[in-house]
């Protein structure tokens, strides 16, 4: 096991902005698939989406548990942008916030893998980053399954207790602390539970943080 420093990285909403245009356009393309693979209305897949998303976390586990759908197929076929690019909303000065943090850097997401190496490419970030953890890796159970973060730092060889978890979502971060991961949130909320570490309104404060980070 090193005992090197690793910063784990969420990949949306924590390394750039979805919220503005991409999720949006994930949605209306994973309705769409329900679309045309289960055979009902607009209406119909947005209900059910909602329904899978809130009794699984995740519309994929859902689809998977009862219809069968190929992960792989369903992944591909909802994160294919024309133009990823131009939707991206980015921190200009992100490459040199996080050629500051000493250590290995991974980033860690529920999204597939084909879309968050292309995330990365567009930010201009790919070279800084030691891997790429991504739903496929955990065996479809996403975060904040325990199996996932397992699974990333045996396969890494990583120390949970040198690790960094930056995150947006409190159940990610939840789950990383009990592993024994100190935690950064991405927010702009006020007060923080007591299993953050560390609260940020966005990346550019994170150098700032790392005597606080100290592990």
């Amino acid at each position: 096991m090193t005992r090197r420093r690793s910063w784990i990285f969420d990949l949306d909403n924590t390394l750039h902005n979805a919220t503005p245009h991409i999720f949006p356009h994930i949605n209306r393309a994973m309705t769409a698939y329900m679309q045309a693979h289960l055979g009902l209305d607009e209406t119909a897949a947005s209900e059910l989406r909602r329904q899978y998303w809130k009794r699984y976390g995740a519309t994929l586990l859902g689809l998977m548990r009862h219809h069968g759908t190929d992960p792989r197929h369903f992944l591909w076929h909802t994160h294919q942008f024309d133009d990823l690019k131009r939707m991206m909303v980015r921190e200009p000065r992100l490459r040199a916030i996080l050629a500051r943090l000493p250590g290995r850097k991974f980033v860690f997401s529920n999204a597939p893998v084909h879309y968050s190496c292309a995330v990365l490419k567009a930010l201009g970030i790919t070279d800084l980053f030691d891997g790429v953890f991504s739903i496929e890796h955990t065996r479809y159970r996403p975060k904040p399954d325990c199996y996932g973060f397992l699974r990333l730092t045996r396969s890494n060889h990583l120390r949970p207790r040198r690790c960094i978890m930056v995150e947006d979502t409190l159940a990610n971060l939840r789950t990383a602390k009990k592993l024994g991961m100190k935690t950064v949130w991405v927010t702009r909320a006020a007060r923080a539970p007591g299993y953050v570490d560390a609260s940020i309104p966005n990346l550019r404060q994170l150098p700032r943080m790392l005597a606080r980070l100290q592990c």
